[in-house]
């Protein structure tokens, strides 16, 4: 009777250690039915404005065509995914499609397939995918607040991927795989990539920033890798979209599918007296600095220390996205 004692409650301490660490979740998003919501954007809709912790939508696998926006009320909302290539969001805007009811074309910026304006976005385990035809611009995934984290995402897109938004908001990034044709990262915001996939399906460019002069950073890459698509050998690791976008590599792996040259000056020389172009310590066939525009930058492996996540989203608090 005590061995049988014991052993009941040897097992319900495994099931309370195990219930505690089992996530919680606030919401489910399934489509068959079984969690509080069958879409994405129902589930968004049902939190409350302006709360202050943080709530968390967990979504089952599945297809889900639609195009969600997280307005700026809804802040510190987190979208976990049950797998990240088996849960999908998915939508086909592009810049030449029509407003619905006018003759105005939509243009770049309201082409998302998931847009973002509240503060403390976090994302995790989720396909976001803008699958139209290659007719134009086709933003996948557009993002305007402010600590906004994607962990373990896959971000699909050809030309324009992922638009960084404003100049106030910052945006980590870390294990995704974004892929795209031309400028597919761009924009005005501080975004740190840490080791992500960017992959190139096209000869272009991969990234296009526009950070203004008093941004002390704007896109920066560290630990990524650098791939494309068979057959493809002239990418350019960017040009700026402004005359002061800065975009970092460092520690970076870089294919032979990027060009000697490295950098394009958008086809204005002014832009070279101002672009912040700037690579340290990367590796690869595509790494060689020899051939580079001599307007760009190469900095020593000691001036790394520079471009620390830290540093990068030091310049208005402390915040630390992995927190």
């Amino acid at each position: 009777m005590r061995k049988t004692l014991l052993l009941l409650m040897m097992l319900c301490s495994v099931c309370l250690i195990h219930a505690q660490d089992k996530p919680k979740y606030d919401i489910v998003v399934a489509q068959d039915g079984s969690g509080n919501f069958t879409s994405i954007q129902a589930a968004i809709n049902s939190v409350r404005a302006e709360m202050a912790e943080r709530k968390t939508i967990f979504i089952k696998n599945g297809t889900y065509h639609e195009k969600v926006v997280v307005p700026a009320s809804a802040v510190n909302i987190s979208l976990i995914g049950e797998d990240q290539y088996k849960t999908i969001i998915i939508w086909n805007n592009q810049a030449n499609d029509t407003l619905p009811g006018m003759k105005t074309k939509m243009g770049t910026f309201k082409t998302y397939t998931l847009l973002v304006q509240a503060n403390g976005f976090r994302a995790e385990n989720l396909t976001i995918e803008n699958n139209a035809p290659q007719l134009g611009q086709a933003v996948s995934l557009h993002v305007e607040g402010d600590k906004a984290v994607f962990i373990n995402c896959r971000i699909l897109g050809n030309q324009d991927t992922i638009y960084v938004g404003k100049d106030n908001s910052r945006q980590y990034y870390r294990g995704c795989y974004i892929d795209g044709t031309t400028d597919f990262i761009f924009g005005a915001g501080t975004a740190y990539f840490e080791a992500c996939e960017i992959h190139s399906k096209k000869d272009s460019y991969i990234t296009a920033p526009s950070t203004p002069q008093n941004k002390l950073y704007g896109l920066v890459f560290n630990h990524c890798k650098l791939t494309a698509d068979d057959g493809i050998s002239k990418v350019y690791l960017g040009r700026p979209w402004r005359p002061y976008g800065e975009t970092v590599y460092l520690n970076c792996e870089m294919g032979s599918h990027i060009l000697a040259t490295g950098w394009e000056n958008w086809r204005n020389p002014d832009n070279e007296k101002t672009a912040r172009f700037i690579e340290i310590n990367n590796t690869g066939a595509g790494a060689d600095l020899s051939g580079r525009v001599g307007w760009s930058k190469k900095l020593k492996d000691s001036d790394a220390k520079q471009y620390t996540m830290e540093k990068v989203f030091g310049e208005c608090d402390t915040w630390n996205p992995l927190k």
